[in-house]
């Protein structure tokens, strides 16, 4: 019923009527699908810096060292930083894309950037399969970019001001899974297109990138925004009208009027950068969009997703084994259904890589401890996709105020394809110079931010993204941030808590 309260943690939030509606589930679904595009490039990159036609014609040196066997020593095999700044382009171009993600969605809305977004990238994924030489691949690769920043900055905000409260989690989850989705998408056309004769399957890999790009792109047009989005820019009948829709209640009064007023409020805010990150009251949030997607990246997964069968290769499988090995980690991604301990199966895979080739780097690696080794990168996968996965990109997009939702979402897009880039970019040289050592430094980063979150992140669940700000107010470390002004509202707020809490 309207106005009635859940407690949580002794905190008492309001909740509103309405369930998961066919139609709200519709229109998170399409949004999730900018998830889909983003595993896609990370799942089918992995399978072209393998694929010797792909090397022949646009790194000719690297395909002519492991023909010739010119390097021996394993960790060493594929270092190269342009083959690397392939895979990179595209996130850093993602980055930039991020900050203008902002202003489009707060002046355009969230469904119109979801359309840019999409047509970027078919634009991108055409030029790759049609790509004659590098600076034509690399212009694809770049506008893949501009697609996927777009899409991660608008597809988690969209889904959160559409769904429930009280369904807000499970249907975020459906980016992260639409990602898992796109990396096994990728890694079965890696392995099917490396079948066609001719060596231009790649090509066919490439293209196909339109597909879920065009799913989003003809999704947006039937999907509405969302309520929070149409109200900050005007349109208050529409914003009710949809409201009453994707709740499946005649009754919204509540709800929004709650989001008008969180609206008003966020217009207050004039310069909404200026005040992330200076204006001192936001200091939890930019510090959870800063360090959750750093700490998703330094989970090491997109070093496994991303070089899966380079790194298969590397311990010696063959091509279509190391192909095989990437579709079996992708499986196991979309389908994890118990959570792993990151840590502990991290360090036993630099384990066993140590023991087989050493400080040294040479020799060979039995079929044996091949097979231990893709076990063990399962069971770390299956882990990521129970914790750092789906929360990576749920958290982010739940804890901000409505007022800095879209600048502090950008920061986090870019932070996270900052790092994206910077660990594909530099992986494959750390993984020659620290050997077995690389993936204790990534076991290690995973128990430190385990540490960190434990203490402190305060729980968002069930609670209305209107309501959000209560619970920075009450935790007992971002307290102090958030309610340390000595204006008259923060006295007042102080009072209200104070009287809450007692």
């Amino acid at each position: 019923m309207p106005g009635a309260v859940i407690v949580h943690h002794h905190t008492r939030y309001k909740t509103y009527p309405g369930e998961v509606t066919g139609f709200v589930f519709f229109c998170c679904l399409v949004a999730s699908v900018g998830g889909c595009i983003f595993g896609y490039d990370i799942g089918l990159t992995a399978g072209l810096t393998s694929t010797d036609s792909f090397l022949a014609m646009f790194f000719p040196e690297i395909y002519r060292q492991q023909q010739e066997r010119l390097i021996t020593n394993q960790y060493c095999k594929f270092d190269s930083q342009v083959l690397t700044l392939f895979g990179s382009s595209l996130f850093l171009s993602a980055m930039v894309a991020a900050f203008f993600a902002s202003p489009m969605a707060r002046a355009f809305g969230r469904k119109w950037t979801l359309f840019v977004a999409s047509v970027a990238y078919i634009v991108g994924a055409v030029l790759g399969g049609l790509a004659a030489n590098f600076a034509m691949l690399i212009t694809g690769r770049i506008l893949l970019g501009v697609g996927v920043g777009l899409c991660i900055h608008a597809s988690p905000l969209y889904i959160s001001e559409m769904a429930p409260a009280q369904q807000r989690g499970m249907l975020n989850i459906l980016f992260q899974l639409m990602i898992t989705v796109g990396i096994l998408s990728a890694s079965l056309t890696n392995y099917w297109t490396s079948k066609i004769t001719g060596g231009w399957g790649w090509r066919v890999g490439l293209a196909f990138g339109t597909v879920p790009a065009a799913v989003i792109a003809l999704g947006s047009l039937a999907i509405p925004d969302t309520p929070m989005s149409l109200i900050q820019r005007g349109n208050t009948e529409t914003a009710r009208a949809t409201l009453a829709k994707i709740r499946g209640v005649g009754d919204v009064r509540a709800e929004f009027e709650d989001l008008s007023a969180a609206s008003e409020e966020s217009k207050a805010v004039a310069h909404p950068w200026r005040e992330l990150f200076f204006g001192g009251k936001y200091k939890p949030q930019l510090t959870f969009a800063l360090l959750v997607p750093f700490f998703q990246q330094l989970t090491g997964i997109n070093v496994i997703m991303f070089y899966a069968p380079v790194l298969f290769k590397t311990v010696g499988f063959r091509q279509d084994a190391s192909l095989v090995s990437s579709v079996i980690t992708g499986l196991v991604n979309v389908f994890s259904t118990f959570v792993a301990i990151l840590t502990a199966d991290k360090i036993l895979v630099g384990t066993f890589i140590g023991l087989q080739f050493g400080l040294s780097g040479t020799g060979a690696m039995s079929e044996q401890y091949a097979m231990c080794i893709v076990l063990f990168v399962c069971v770390y996968v299956a882990g990521f996709a129970w914790s750092w996965g789906p929360m990576g990109w749920l958290i982010p997009s739940e804890v901000y105020p409505v007022a800095v939702r879209s600048p502090a979402q950008s920061v986090t897009v870019a932070v996270n394809m900052f790092f994206t880039a910077f660990i594909s970019q530099i992986f494959l040289t750390l993984l020659c110079h620290l050997r077995f050592g690389l993936f204790y430094f990534f076991g290690g980063w995973v128990l430190l931010m385990t540490i960190f979150i434990a203490t402190l992140l305060p729980e968002t669940k069930c609670v209305p993204l209107e309501e959000v700000a209560h619970v920075w107010r009450k935790h007992w470390f971002w307290r102090k941030f958030v309610l340390d002004s000595s204006d008259a509202r923060g006295a007042e707020m102080r009072k209200r808590i104070a009287l809450e809490m007692s």
